[in-house]
């Protein structure tokens, strides 16, 4: 694989594909927010846990990192790249940041709910499968109701429609399992 394949494959990329088609109303990669992948222009050094065990609490050393050609997956240097290599690297990180300021604009609510609004459609996903998965479906709809019921009062505006949306789904899913407990018609 060349450097630009390899540059592509380690940048996460912020223009997923909605679950049911389209795309989300936040481009939004979690890993451009600094959630557990390593340090961060905004979190650079990341946060260290420690293990508890009857014999005391024990923080794990971090594991040593290659360095060199050895660093295999961990994608090639900026001075690594050809001039028009680095210009689509620099292209991809000002866009990042571009999403990190959108996502700071925008209420916590609105971003909570787009995720939620993604978790329904997971387990709607599930449910309208030629054969239902009914685990699946039951697990995205547990967390739908774990964000609406334990973020109750807190979603906003549009809180009124994840509350019908889990009612929705809730009814969808006795359907489903109704349907398949009788058998085909």
């Amino acid at each position: 694989m060349d450097r630009a394949g390899q540059l592509r494959l380690s940048t996460w990329r912020t223009s997923m594909r909605w679950p049911g088609g389209g795309g989300a109303p936040l481009r939004l990669g979690l890993c451009c927010v600094g959630y557990g992948h390593g340090p961060t222009h905004d979190n650079p050094t990341p946060c260290r846990m420690s293990l508890w065990t009857p014999g005391g609490e024990h923080r794990p050393e971090p594991e040593p990192t290659p360095s060199g050609s050895a660093a295999q997956g961990a994608g090639p240097s900026m001075e690594d790249l050809s001039p028009e290599e680095r210009a689509q690297v620099e292209a991809m990180q000002q866009e990042m940041a571009d999403v990190r300021e959108q996502l700071l604009a925008a209420p916590a609510s609105v971003v909570v709910a787009n995720h939620a609004m993604g978790i329904y459609e997971l387990a709607a996903i599930h449910l309208t499968a030629p054969e239902p998965k009914l685990p699946e479906a039951t697990l995205a709809i547990d967390a739908l109701a774990a964000l609406v019921d334990g973020l109750s009062g807190r979603l906003g505006d549009a809180e009124p429609t994840l509350r019908e949306a889990l009612t929705q789904l809730r009814g969808a899913y006795l359907e489903v399992k109704h349907r398949g407990e009788a058998g085909p018609t």
